[in-house]
């Protein structure tokens, strides 16, 4: 995956802006909340999982607990370009979701999140 396709990626769900922070890392949010982090430096991401996919991906050594994110459930993936395109699409999707869940219903309602 380029880093083309993965902010596309992001941007292509409802309600998402993208912040940068931390020096050069592009942190997409939906409502104000982070749910997948990309930093050009170091080709790294980093996103939000569920708690089943958080023990599948850490413990076959496809992703590795993310650097002070891990007790929320996130993972980091080392490289983008290893990445695939549709599997990534769905986990960002996924990040996306589990992320505008816990969001208040208000303000999921002024996000046009909800029916």
């Amino acid at each position: 995956m380029t880093p083309e396709a993965f902010d596309a990626a992001c941007r292509a769900l409802p309600a998402v802006s993208m912040d940068i922070q931390w020096g050069d890392d592009q942190v997409y949010k939906v409502g104000g909340r982070m749910f997948a982090v990309y930093g050009p430096a170091h080709d790294g991401v980093s996103l939000k999982v569920s708690d089943i996919a958080y023990e599948a991906l850490t413990e076959s050594g496809v992703a590795r607990p993310a650097p002070y994110l891990a007790r929320a459930k996130w993972v980091r993936f080392d490289s983008l370009a290893g990445m695939d395109d549709a599997e990534t699409g769905g986990w960002l999707a996924n990040a996306h979701a589990l992320v505008a869940a816990r969001l208040t219903k208000t303000l999921r309602r002024s996000l046009g999140l909800t029916a």
